[in-house]
């Protein structure tokens, strides 16, 4: 699938809204008890875009990024402010953050992941989008300053040797969300004093 490595404005994108969806299929039983079943593993993120355009020129702005995009043709990184780095909003990334897996003496090659806990519950979601120059990795907590290297188009860290059998490999990082266009379309309205507005500009998260 095509996409841009090219982010979305911040400017605009601060003002927007959205966060993660699931899907649920609930069946009522006769009994009056129901039934729950996921029908996605993951959860897909979806937000709308409109409300961070404030000026005419922040219209014209996405015009440009959504005809540069051919609509819903390419994808493009997008900076979720609600959730943007491997650690808590106030904090800032270490390298410690977020566990990447065990080594096994063989394996050079480990997906960055955030993982989200509540209570004795734990789901983790694959990052392939990391910022350039905010990834840092650490073995069995001491951080390291060479020895690897991060692919920002698929969030894989390639190690130069194999992490020994046992050893944590953990990072962290900063990170944005592949999304695309949800519509081919954008209704641009203007107003008697050229001030311009999208109803709607829909964005959802592209899944691999």
């Amino acid at each position: 699938m095509g996409f841009h490595e090219v982010r979305f404005p911040d400017n605009i994108s601060r003002g927007a809204r959205g966060g993660p969806e699931r899907r649920t299929q609930i069946v009522e039983l006769t009994s009056g008890d129901e039934e729950r079943n996921a029908s996605w593993a993951n959860s897909r993120r979806r937000y709308d875009v409109a409300y961070g355009v404030r000026r005419a020129d922040d219209l014209a702005t996405v015009v440009a990024f959504f005809e540069a995009r051919n609509g819903r043709l390419y994808g493009f990184r997008y900076k979720d402010w609600a959730d943007y780095k491997s650690c808590l909003p106030s904090q800032s990334p270490s390298a410690t953050d977020q566990g990447l897996g065990t080594g096994d003496g063989t394996a050079v090659t480990f997906q960055l992941a955030k993982t989200y806990i509540s209570g004795s519950q734990a789901w983790t979601r694959p990052v392939t989008k990391p910022v350039a120059g905010s990834v840092q990795v650490a073995l069995d907590g001491a951080e390291q300053a060479t020895g690897w290297s991060i692919d920002t188009t698929t969030g894989l860290v390639s190690f130069d040797a194999a992490p020994g059998t046992g050893v944590l490999v953990t990072a962290g990082f900063t990170f944005d969300v592949p999304v695309r266009f949800d519509s081919d379309t954008l209704d641009v309205s203007l107003d008697i004093e050229r001030l311009g507005s999208i109803t709607s500009i829909p964005l959802v998260e592209i899944r691999r």
